[in-house]
C-alpha cells in the first residue's frame, strides 16, 4: 500500500474541511492540526523505521505544504492556548517530513533539513499572527469608537433633551399660574411646550437613529406613511425598484430622509405636500425631498445636530448633501455613492 497517500490525504482533508466549513471549521481548526498531525507523524515514523524510499516524495511535499496552511490559519483564528500545543505537534509533523525519503548522513544534517522547513512553519505563523494582531487592532478601533459614541449620546441627551424637557416643565407651569387670568398667555405658553417637545423628539429620533442605521430603503414606505398621518403634510414617495443599494448607503439613505422630515415638521408646518424621490444617477444614489411649505430656512443643528451634522456623515462616505430653497420650499438633496 502506499502509506504516503495517507497523510496527504489526512492533511489536505482537514485544509479543505476547515477553509470549506469557515467558521465551524475555524471553531474545530486545532482538533484538525492535532488529527493530520499525529497521522503525519505516524507516517513519518513508518517510513523511518522500515527505511527511506522514494517516489513518494510528492504526497509529503503536499502534505507539509498543507499542514504548513493550517498552521497559518491556526495561529490568525484559534485561541492561544488551543493553537499553542497543537502548533507545536503541527510544526513537528511539517518539518520533518523529509526524513521519510532522505537519509541524512549525520544527525546535523537531518537538524538541518528539518530546520529548513521549519522556517516555512514560522514564516505561515508569522503572517496569521500579523493577520490576527490587524483584526485585534480594528476590533479594538471599533470597541473605542462605540464607547466614544456612547459618551457622546450620552452627553447629547442630557444637554439637549434634559433642557428642553426642563423648558417643556417649566412652561407647562407658567401656563397654569397665568391660565386663569390670561388665557392667551396659557396658549402661547402652550405653544412654546410644543416647540420644546418638538425639538426633544427630533433629538431623540436622531440618537436612536445613531445607535440604529436604520432599516434602510425597505422602511420608507412606512415611514412616510407615518408622517402622513400626524400632520396635514402628505407625502409622496418614488422609490426605484431595480436599485441594488449596499447595505451603509441605503441606511444613510433612510437618515436623510428622516432629517428631512423632521426639518418639514419644525420649519414648514404649512406644507401640504412632500416629495421624495430615491434613483440611481451616474454611479450615485440620488435622494430628494422637496415640500412646499415655503422658504424658510432651517435652524442649524445645535451641538453638531441637525443639517450640518447629517452633511459631514454623507461627506464623510463621499457623498454630498445640499439644501436650498425652491418652488416656493425647500429642497435637500443627497448623492451617495452605490459602490460598496
Amino acid at each position: 500500500m502506499n502509506i504516503g497517500i495517507v497523510g496527504a490525504a489526512a492533511a489536505v482533508t482537514a485544509l479543505a474541511w476547515v477553509v470549506v466549513g469557515r467558521r465551524r471549521g475555524r471553531a474545530h481548526l486545532p482538533a484538525a492540526v492535532v488529527l493530520a498531525s499525529m497521522v503525519s507523524l505516524v507516517v513519518t515514523l513508518s517510513f523511518v523505521s522500515s527505511g527511506p524510499r522514494g517516489g513518494e516524495d510528492l504526497y509529503g511535499l503536499v502534505e507539509s505544504l498543507s499542514l504548513i496552511a493550517l498552521l497559518g490559519l491556526m495561529a490568525r483564528w484559534s485561541p492561544v492556548r488551543q493553537a499553542v500545543p497543537a502548533g507545536a505537534l503541527g510544526g513537528v509533523a511539517a518539518s520533518t517530513w523529509l526524513l521519510r525519503y532522505v537519509m541524512p548522513a549525520s544527525p546535523l544534517e537531518a537538524i538541518g533539513m528539518c530546520a529548513f522547513w521549519a522556517l516555512g512553519v514560522m514564516a505561515a505563523v508569522a503572517v496569521g499572527a500579523y493577520l490576527r494582531s490587524l483584526d485585534t487592532r480594528r476590533a479594538r478601533a471599533v470597541r473605542d469608537e462605540r464607547a466614544a459614541q456612547r459618551l457622546r449620546l450620552a452627553r447629547d441627551l442630557h444637554d439637549f433633551v434634559a433642557h428642553d424637557v426642563s423648558e417643556m416643565v417649566a412652561q407647562a407651569q407658567a401656563g397654569q399660574v397665568v391660565g386663569v387670568g390670561d388665557p392667551a398667555q396659557a396658549l402661547a405658553a402652550l405653544q412654546r411646550v410644543e416647540q420644546a417637545g418638538l425639538r426633544a423628539m427630533a433629538t431623540l429620533d436622531r440618537t436612536v437613529l445613531d445607535l440604529h442605521a436604520g432599516p434602510g430603503l425597505e422602511g420608507l414606505a412606512e415611514l412616510a406613511a407615518r408622517f402622513s398621518s400626524a400632520g396635514r403634510a402628505r407625502v409622496g414617495l418614488r422609490v426605484d425598484d431595480r436599485l441594488d443599494v449596499p447595505e451603509e448607503t441605503a441606511a444613510m439613505a433612510y437618515r436623510v430622509v428622516v432629517e428631512a422630515l423632521t426639518n418639514v415638521r419644525r420649519h414648514a408646518p404649512e406644507a401640504t405636500l412632500v416629495e421624495v424621490a430615491v434613483r440611481a444617477e451616474g454611479g450615485m444614489l440620488v435622494v430628494s425631498v422637496d415640500d412646499d411649505g415655503g422658504g424658510v430656512a432651517p435652524e442649524e443643528g445645535r451641538g453638531g445636530f441637525g443639517l450640518p451634522s447629517l452633511t459631514a456623515q454623507v461627506e464623510a462616505m463621499g457623498g454630498r448633501l445640499r439644501a436650498a430653497a425652491a418652488r416656493g420650499g425647500w429642497t435637500l438633496v443627497a448623492r451617495l455613492p452605490l459602490a460598496p
